[in-house]
């Protein structure tokens, strides 16, 4: 049976991670993710989970041991964040190349420097293009659910990609929400045991990590393009299973639209700092105002055709970036920029909420108020 219970986001991650059955955790703490490393370890020590959890000596090693773990074949598990993202850049690319379908959460945070522990999207926005499919998360109970759809969409032999579960820093990992604890049956049922297709058998010898000259490395590239276009129809998929068996969805699993169907104006967001707009927007509709929001949930792939469908009719379009591209903008609105360059639709960017600055109602309606008046996109300081 399912249970409903008051914990931190950290704390239902893990729990979530627990009943995908991972094998192998190679962990390495950093705030704000530490609390998923210290509730797997008491998982694995009280016996609720019979897992061989590695305490590693850096991230670098955790997602070299990531690696390893699947490279036999089994399941497994981490989490990070901020530097410790950052530290494993080397290996994530190795992963994606090696069709290893691994899930890793983390908990959003500012990468250095001047020195910040607060969240923003800087760590996960800056590996974007390393192969992995990136799913945000606006709730803890979102980021519970995500957890056990990440297995199923990274195990699909159409994908076999790794997936990053982000979840905002602090505003999701230590903030206590009512999460519903799904019963480990049911998760069986929704994501059988992990069976491998490519593993290292003395019995079946296979070859990982090869060295690729130019004639075959763009050819392994342009695998990835292909698997990471599939996870698009297999993300929308697994949200559509997994709403049938527990009765939750986000959206169509890629994207979500929020009182669009008359509006002029919306925001396209990723996380926690929806919850925010979604207020703003019902707010503003209660005085007239044709305004509406556009939650991303997945980074990579770009859903560049529902962004597409969900625009046809807006005015303006303003993306609230929580990463700065420095040099031109924000990362995100570059992209949403690229996916609708042949749309109607005026973008405008609104880079938010770095270092863990509030992104809060006020500056909401600063970013409508832009919108309808026509002016330019600037940093909501």
């Amino acid at each position: 049976m399912s249970e409903t219970k008051v914990i931190s986001g950290a704390d239902g991650v893990a729990n979530a991670a627990k009943l995908c059955r991972p094998k192998v955790l190679p962990m390495y703490p950093i705030t704000p993710s530490t609390l998923i490393p210290e509730r797997l370890s008491e998982f694995v020590f009280n016996g609720e989970l019979k897992s061989e959890m590695i305490h590693v000596e850096s991230e670098h090693s955790a997602a070299s041991a990531l690696y390893g773990a699947y490279a036999v074949g089994v399941r497994s598990f981490t989490a990070t964040a901020s530097q410790g993202l950052a530290l494993m850049h080397e290996i994530l690319p190795i992963i994606s190349a090696s069709r290893f379908p691994a899930v890793l959460a983390v908990a959003n945070r500012a990468l250095s420097g001047p020195l910040n522990i607060w969240n923003d999207h800087s760590d996960a926005v800056s590996e974007r293009d390393q192969g992995w499919i990136q799913l945000y998360c606006e709730s803890n109970q979102e980021a519970f659910d995500t957890t056990i759809m990440a297995y199923k969409i990274a195990e699909s032999e159409k994908v076999l990609l790794p997936v990053m579960v982000c979840m905002d820093g602090f505003y999701l990992t230590h903030a206590y929400e009512p999460i519903t604890m799904e019963d480990q049956t049911k998760v069986d049922e929704f994501l059988p045991e992990y069976k491998p297709l490519h593993f290292l058998d003395t019995f079946n010898p296979k070859t990982f990590g090869a060295f690729a000259q130019p004639n075959t490395y763009m050819e392994f590239k342009e695998e990835l393009e292909k698997a990471m276009q599939n996870a698009l129809r297999e993300i929308i998929k697994v949200n559509s299973e997994f709403n049938k068996k527990f009765g939750r969805s986000y959206g169509n699993g890629l994207v979500e639209g929020f009182m669009l169907e008359d509006a002029d104006y919306a925001l396209v967001a990723m996380g926690s700092v929806c919850g925010t707009i979604r207020e703003v927007v019902s707010d503003l509709r209660a005085k007239g105002k044709k305004v509406g929001l556009i939650k991303l949930k997945a980074l990579r792939p770009l859903p560049a055709e529902d962004l597409k469908i969900l625009c046809k009719d807006l005015k303006s379009l303003g993306v609230i970036d929580r990463h700065a591209s420095i040099g031109f903008g924000g990362a995100l609105t570059n992209d949403i920029k690229s996916a609708l360059a042949e749309e109607k639709v005026h973008v405008e960017s609104f880079v938010a909420g770095l270092g863990g600055r509030d992104v809060d109602k006020k500056k909401i309606v600063a970013a409508f108020f832009a919108l309808e008046n026509e002016k330019e996109g600037y940093w909501l300081k």
